[in-house]
């Protein structure tokens, strides 16, 4: 049977898409029940279907009485960055406590290309799991408005703007950069620097956000020369720490907005014979065993990492099985640990 030119092979979401006059994330709508469909495209996207014959993954699911019972956990980063930094394990173990007891697989996605990006998107598409769990999300990843778009669960780790749609569980980073900034002020330093991760990434800009409330509050002049962006990596960390040391020599203060960054900027410290903390006190972000490990250990902004996964799995189960409707946004508060190093 020919189907609008179709000799063979099973009819496409696209193509009910084409055929009903709307966009592929109403015909996803119209498939999942969404409330959010009007009765219009409602009755077109019916109609397209019927006309096609086209039987979609999850409908087929259904009949056979089952979900996939799998959740991927996506991370846009390589594998070696993967293993190298703590938060990511940390994000890992506390969501698959979480899912432990739930009978839910966890798919763990490392997303490296643009055809790795393309190949998830597709797999996406074709609802292959139930929900999603996003970590390292850059501002202008399209990835979470495309599983809201198909209506596919999601949940964030972290956020993309002040704005965020998408369900999330972050931390409170204005209030970490800020309470650095007081700790570094208070014990008397002056000339207080910053070591930024992407300024794309809305964690980032929210850190930075604190460290400047911090140089404010405590009547420093505001310098952008003591602003140095990385990208959260040792090796970025250390090339922020160079470059702040070039342009402000006299720094006796850094926050680092990470440990793992933290790190870095201590290796080139020692390098140029600078004494931590006795010539400049160093603070980071996570509370990880970097931060312990270091010498001198670091004092730290703690941010509950393991209890973030906890959390964002157990909002996307509750979203998953529509315990929950409404989405997830939970910020969690951070705590700064005093240590040698300041």
């Amino acid at each position: 049977m020919a189907v609008s030119g179709r000799q063979t092979g099973r009819p496409t979401l696209e193509e009910v898409a084409a055929r009903a006059g709307v966009g592929r994330g109403t015909v996803s709508r119209v498939i999942n029940g969404s409330p959010r469909v009007s009765d219009r495209a409602k009755e077109a996207v019916g109609r397209a279907i019927a006309e096609l014959g086209y039987v979609p993954n999850r409908a087929a699911r259904a009949l056979a009485g089952a979900r996939t019972d799998a959740i991927a956990l996506v991370i846009p980063e390589t594998e070696s960055r993967l293993f190298a930094e703590p938060y990511f394990l940390d994000i890992i173990r506390g969501v698959s406590a979480e899912l432990a007891d739930a009978d839910m697989q966890l798919l763990l996605t490392l997303i490296r290309s643009s055809k790795e990006r393309q190949r998830f998107e597709q797999y996406l598409s074709a609802q292959r799991v139930d929900g999603v769990l996003l970590v390292s999300v850059h501002g202008d990843d399209p990835l979470p408005d495309l599983a809201r778009e198909l209506g596919v669960p999601a949940v964030l780790n972290g956020r993309r703007s002040a704005g965020e749609r998408v369900a999330y569980v972050d931390s409170d980073n204005v209030g970490a950069g800020r309470s650095a900034v007081d700790h570094l002020t208070g014990r008397g330093r002056r000339r207080v620097a910053t070591i930024t991760g992407p300024l794309d990434m809305y964690v980032a800009r929210c850190r930075l956000d604190g460290y400047r409330q911090g140089v404010e509050a405590a009547g420093l002049p505001a310098d952008d020369r003591l602003v140095a962006a990385a990208d959260f990596t040792e090796e970025g960390g250390r090339r922020a720490m160079r470059e702040l040391l070039e342009r402000c020599p006299d720094v006796d203060g850094v926050f680092a907005a990470s440990d793992v960054m933290a790190a870095g900027a201590r290796s080139v410290l020692r390098e140029a014979g600078r004494r931590v903390p006795d010539d400049v006190a160093l603070i980071g972000v996570d509370d990880s065993a970097v931060a312990r490990l270091m010498d001198p250990p670091l004092t730290s902004v703690r941010q509950p990492i393991e209890e973030m996964g906890r959390r964002m799995a157990r909002a996307l189960l509750q979203e998953i099985t529509g315990a929950d409707p409404d989405p997830c946004r939970v910020v969690l508060p951070t705590e700064l640990v005093v240590r040698d190093s300041t």
